[in-house]
């Protein structure tokens, strides 16, 4: 009998164990996301019902303050020694992870505390719906804003590739080599291909913290629900595009001379690409703009303009020093033998 009261007290410690690190968790969640509100977003209602959230959370926590406190093991624990493999690239990143680390553990503790089951289910819908509203706070403040610290832009092409599998393969290396800005672009493929490759390549950017674009078709960039889209010169207009994907979308235009530039400040673009600055392949029957183009950009241009065209690691310095410090690459990196190697080097480089 003694064992038996001895094996259900041990469930019970463990029990608390799992309630005190997850009570715990949401409130250091909930911490994050209301500094997030208040010095970020500025955003006093939403301040307010975080605050009440965290509130209610310890309210449940202070009803058995002792018995969680006797129950903690913090040296004890495996999972102090579980390297975390997130990367936090910005508050985007943190915001999500923290949002996510709240909804997580209200759904443990409605499981492990059935008595305040239709609590804690309450205070995660609530949360979805603070998620939903944050995000777009930050997004509206934040995308084009980010635009400043991205410098090394990826444009894809996977035809050269033999599966879908090492292209993906190699894009994920790339982002983890630290490319923070990455153009979806397959001239080859159909819109359907298109799609299917573009939900992989979004979710891959989303794992590193990197701006997901899609090149030329809105269409695309609306349904994927991309940061934004790159325009050529020929395609639709910023005006429209911005209509059909909302004010918050990043749009970037294509420029070949100092005319063009102009024009797109003018019509609102969030960035423009400069080139090609050397004669490449990807853009065959164009002939490259110089560095003399990359020079009056970098003197007259006033927002992000990322140089792109032939760029690889024996020529970017002479972007770099005649101005422009973002750069975009296509072979250099995705076709590039160690493609995270490849995107440290550019990093260093700029």
């Amino acid at each position: 009998m003694l064992r038996l009261r001895l094996f259900f007290y041990g469930i019970i410690v463990d029990m608390k164990r799992i309630i005190d690190a997850n009570l715990n968790r949401c409130c250091e969640a909930l911490r994050v996301l209301e500094e997030i509100s208040r010095f970020i977003l500025e955003d006093i209602k939403i301040s307010e019902e975080l605050k009440i959230l965290r509130h209610d959370i310890n309210l449940v926590q202070d009803r058995d303050y002792q018995n969680l406190l006797n129950a903690r093991d913090s040296d004890g624990d495996i999972g102090t020694d579980i390297k975390n493999p997130d990367k936090r690239c910005g508050i985007e990143t943190i915001f999500k992870a923290n949002i996510k680390r709240l909804q997580q553990a209200l759904r443990v503790l409605a499981e492990y505390l059935p008595e305040n089951f239709a609590k804690f289910e309450e205070l995660r819908y609530k949360s979805y719906t603070l998620e939903k509203v944050m995000w777009n706070k930050l997004k509206e403040k934040y995308n084009k804003l980010m635009l400043e610290d991205k410098k090394l832009y990826l444009v894809t092409n996977s035809d050269k590739f033999e599966s879908e599998d090492k292209f993906l393969d190699a894009v994920a290396a790339a982002l983890k080599g630290g490319v923070d800005i990455l153009q979806l672009r397959e001239k080859t493929k159909t819109a359907s291909e298109i799609l299917e490759l573009g939900k992989k390549v979004k979710l891959l950017c989303a794992e590193y913290g990197a701006t997901f674009i899609v090149n030329d078709r809105v269409d695309i960039a609306y349904v994927l629900e991309s940061d934004g889209v790159h325009l050529g010169q020929d395609d639709m207009d910023v005006a429209s595009a911005r209509k059909i994907l909302g004010p918050n979308a990043i749009i970037g235009i294509s420029t070949h001379a100092p005319e063009q530039a102009i024009k797109a400040v003018e019509y609102g673009a969030d960035y423009i690409g400069v080139g090609p600055v050397f004669t490449t392949p990807t853009k065959p029957g164009r002939a490259s703009v110089g560095l003399e183009y990359v020079k009056w950009v970098s003197e007259n241009i006033d927002i992000p303009a990322f140089a792109i065209g032939g760029i690889d690691l024996s020529n970017a310095r002479e972007v770099v020093a005649n101005g422009l410090k973002k750069i975009a690459v296509v072979r250099a990196i995705i076709n590039a033998e160690n493609p995270e190697k490849a995107a440290e080097e550019f990093l260093k480089l700029l």
